[in-house]
Parts: C-alpha cells; structure tokens; sequence
C-alpha cells in the first residue's frame, strides 16, 4: 500500500513523499522545550505541546503521518519585492489540495481511512516531520535541505489512523559552511540548527501592528516587502536547483507589487485582486507599512547624499 500511494503522489507530480511515525517525538519535544524557555515563539505555532509533540493528540487512532515536499522555485528575480515563495498562488490553497486529494484516494483504496491534511497549520513540526520521512536533511537555519531543489520547498503532511512503515530520515546535515549566519539580516539564525523567530525578517514582513526601531532596522537590510530570501539565497545547496515540476507554482507569476497601487485601492479592491495569494493574508496596511519603511532608509541615504 505504501508503493501505491507514493505512485499515486507522483502521478501528481509530488516525487517527495515519505511516511513518518505518529508519535510522540522526544528529539523534537526536547528542542521545543528550550525554544519555549527562551521566548523563542511567533504564537503562529501550536500552543499545547502534546499536540506539538505527538499526532495522536490531535487523531487518537493515528498510525502514521504521510509527508510531502512541494518545490516552488521558478527562478531568481533581483527586482521582485515578493518572496520566491510568494510568486504564485497560494501555496496553502495548492498543497491542501493535492494533500486532499491524496486522503480521498486512500479512502478508495483503504476501507476506514481516516485522515487530516495540513499545510503551515497544523500541530505538528512540519520540517521535523519531512526529516523524520526521511524526505530531506537540515540546514543550521532550519530549514529542510533536498538534493534537487535545495531547501526551497514547501511541506504538507496527512495525519491518518493507517500504519505505514515508517522511513528512516537521512543521517546528515547541511555542511554547516555558516553563509546564513552571517547575512541572514536579523542574527535570527542562532548556529545550532535552531532560530530565533522574533528576529526572522520574514516573521516581521508580516507582524500586525508597529514595529519596534530594531525590527525596522531588519526590514530596511532587503526590499521584499513580504517575506524573505537571504538565507535560501546564499545557501550553497541551493546553486543550481532544479525548478518545480509543479505546474501551479509556475503559473499566475507575481514578482512585485507597487506601492503607488496599493496606497489607492480599496481594502476591497485589494481582496479582489490579490485573493488567494500568500502575500495578501494580513491585508494590505502591512504591506504598506513595510513599503515606507523600507523607503525611509532610502530617504535617509538620498539626505546623506545630498
């Protein structure tokens, strides 16, 4: 049955799919331990940590835990102010998708299958869970490195109640050249394989609220003004990626959004245009305040000039 599904993930153009164990996970549990001791936390995550630590809290009768890997990267863009994992439609609406169809397929084939799909939403770790499928290896910035497309990648998993032998997760790390630690625009990446999120760029490209003068002194090291890319950018296992064989992350391309646009929409207009993309969850106020404060540093800069 295990073959049957990961052809079935392939006929979907998902060629990273890996099983891993429902629980409870003491490595993980470990580190989430200390992350929570230091205030380490965005409170995006999962709150109750059993849940974070083990599936059956969430499904009493799970067995296992399907894992895919989603590759997104269609190729760099010195002008975009987006993300890269920003450029298409959102990848939430496209990975639950595929993740749901692959439920309902193992619905036909599994008389009981009983499943829950989650994409960034879920209680779990999704990277611990891809290292533990065995489907990538980590990076001292946390993310899951691949082979073929470096680390980026999106991930989904499927809690369900079927006991799928587990895979064994891959005995190696990235080789730890240091390249993220020193350019990632936050110090948010800690050199241990873990981070401090409050200091991710990416987290504060999308924090409600103002921002404190450290934050906007991040914000102002890159022009994404949603999300970032540095530490991806200079990583070594991301030369020369292959680009996603997935056809939706290679339609529907959006690199830049302007600022002048989104200063004269409406809140409504600004939904009924950019609907369904990553980038537009917090609204368009955001992005606007990130769009001023990066253009006061190039304010500032042109003064100095003067």
């Amino acid at each position: 049955m295990k073959d049957t599904l990961k052809e079935y993930c392939r006929s979907l153009g998902i060629e990273y799919a890996g099983i891993a164990p429902a629980g409870p996970y003491a490595e993980f549990g470990d580190r989430w331990s200390r992350r929570l001791s230091l205030g380490h936390i965005t409170g995006f995550e999962e709150r109750e940590f059993e849940r974070r630590i083990d599936a059956r809290q969430t499904m009493p009768d799970a067995e296992s835990v399907i894992v895919c890997l989603f590759p997104y990267f269609t190729g760099s863009n010195e002008a975009a102010n987006l993300s890269k994992s920003s450029f298409s439609l959102d990848y939430h609406l496209i990975v639950k998708s595929k993740l749901e169809q692959i439920g309902q397929f193992m619905q036909s084939k599994i008389p009981g299958f009983e499943y829950m799909a989650y994409v960034d939403n879920g209680p779990l770790s999704d990277r611990h869970m891809a290292h533990l499928a065995g489907l990538g290896y980590f990076g001292i910035n946390g993310h899951i490195i691949t082979d073929q497309y470096g680390s980026y990648v999106f991930i989904g998993y499927i809690i369900n109640n079927y006991h799928f032998e587990a895979d064994k997760p891959q005995d190696k790390t990235c080789i730890q050249c240091g390249r993220c630690v020193l350019e990632c625009p936050g110090c948010a990446i800690l050199g241990d394989f873990d981070i401090n999120p409050l200091r991710c760029r990416s987290y504060i490209t999308q924090k409600k609220g103002e921002l404190s003068e450290q934050e906007e002194d991040i914000l102002k090291k890159s022009p994404l003004v949603f999300g970032c890319d540095i530490c991806q950018d200079v990583c070594p296992h991301n030369r020369d990626v292959a680009h996603t064989p997935i056809a939706e992350f290679q339609q529907n391309i959006i690199r830049n959004l302007d600022y002048q646009e989104l200063e004269e929409i409406s809140n409504k207009e600004f939904l009924r245009r950019y609907r369904g993309r990553a980038f537009s969850w917090r609204g368009k106020a955001i992005l606007i305040r990130n769009f001023k404060t990066i253009h006061k540093q190039k304010q500032s800069i042109s003064a100095a000039a003067d």
